[in-house]
């Protein structure tokens, strides 16, 4: 499966990652990828950036030749009622948004509070990807998950960071086992990402691409394995953020 897009990516704007934004997309371009997201950690954690920086991301320029530079944001989940930790006018400003549960600012060991915050969540029509729902950490039931990503037509993220040695994020393989049944069934589609915190991780698919093909997913709800899949995905997540909301989105694609 040749995946095209890397939406999760980290730069040293986040404080605990490595790379600037121009070694990012260096490694992109050489790793042939055409859509590159920039999607640092929303203020809540600690050392992340604050919101005036996301509203200066206008800044940076979209095209680079054959690689696209999409402005995003990894948002924390701040509650049971998905609230994140950007404001709407910030919001309006980006092109995407991945919706996380992170400790310490989501408590953890909370099954039903982590599930009604990350379906919570998905009702943003900002959050195009839930990320990585895979920690036994924040537990997840995954039924109730994967119908609601399909209502709400948001990939669920498989996270190639997650699946490393020495992760700590914990159990998630036997969850994505899990989860992508789910998706399989019910026919939503998933985004992989490598959630790099350094440039050389940028298109790093090796482990959840290994999940992918061991489980024999259907490549055609992978959401990044063709530019034409890729398109189809973000028109149609816009269609059903629009239907339920009059917030503005940013065109991309």
């Amino acid at each position: 499966m040749n995946l095209i897009a890397d939406l999760h990516t980290h730069t040293m704007a986040s404080g605990h990652a490595y790379s600037t934004l121009m070694e990012n997309i260096t490694c992109a371009k050489e790793k042939n990828l055409l859509f590159m997201g920039i999607s640092e950690h929303a203020p809540a954690l600690e050392d992340a950036p604050k919101e005036t920086w996301f509203r200066n991301l206008k800044v940076v320029h979209n095209d680079w030749g054959d690689l696209k530079v999409l402005r995003g944001a990894e948002l924390n989940i701040l509650n049971e009622y998905g609230d994140a930790d950007l404001c709407d006018e910030t919001l309006s400003l980006l092109h995407y948004c991945i919706a996380s549960l992170h400790y310490p600012v989501f408590p953890k060991n909370k099954l039903s509070r982590c599930t009604d915050a990350a379906i919570a969540a998905m009702s943003n029509p900002s959050v195009f990807i839930l990320g990585h729902p895979d920690d036994d950490l924040m537990p997840l039931d995954y039924e109730a998950l994967t119908l609601a990503a399909k209502f709400h037509h948001v990939a669920l993220e498989v996270n190639n960071s997650s699946l490393c040695p020495g992760s700590f994020r914990q159990g998630a393989a036997g969850n994505y086992y899990r989860m992508l049944a789910l998706a399989r069934k019910l026919e939503v589609p998933v985004i992989v990402s490598s959630d790099s915190h350094i440039c050389y991780d940028i298109g790093n698919f090796a482990r959840a691409s290994a999940l992918l093909a061991e489980l024999s997913f259907p490549e055609e709800l992978v959401v990044n394995s063709s530019a034409k899949r890729f398109a189809e995905f973000w028109e149609c997540r816009k269609i059903a953020a629009l239907s339920g909301s009059d917030r503005r989105l940013k065109s991309a694609v």
